[in-house]
């Protein structure tokens, strides 16, 4: 007798869009969720998953935030269909023309040594 068994990773599409000014770049885009995760599978069935994690994608830009598994999780039972901009953290970022607040992520020009939005000294 022999098992076929194994474990891998997955990425998933989630059913949410949300138009919206990007937070990096400042372009009117829209963001689009997915979620990772890890799984082991016996004869190639899918039996439980594990370390889900969850990010939106804005189509501006191609930057990459991380949300909090509540809100992902929510999202994943279609029980949201708007995200604020405060629950976005972001992980990569493409656009390198304005750097960011350190405190919010709010995106700053060049010449402010306090941030427009929370006041943080930069």
């Amino acid at each position: 007798m022999f098992f076929i068994f194994g474990m891998s990773s997955k990425e998933k599409r989630l059913d949410f869009n949300q138009t919206i000014v990007c937070p990096c770049c400042g372009s009117y885009g829209g963001l689009k969720a997915f979620m990772t995760y890890n799984y082991f599978s016996l004869f190639f069935i899918p039996l439980f998953k594990w370390d889900k994690k969850y990010y939106l994608k804005s189509t501006c830009c191609g930057s990459v935030y991380t949300i909090s598994k509540n809100i992902g999780e929510s999202m994943e039972m279609g029980r949201i269909n708007k995200i604020d901009e405060s629950d976005l953290k972001v992980v990569h970022s493409n656009y390198r023309g304005i750097k960011k607040c350190n405190n919010c992520n709010y995106p700053i020009e060049s010449g402010f040594e306090y941030c427009p939005k929370c006041g943080t000294k930069l």
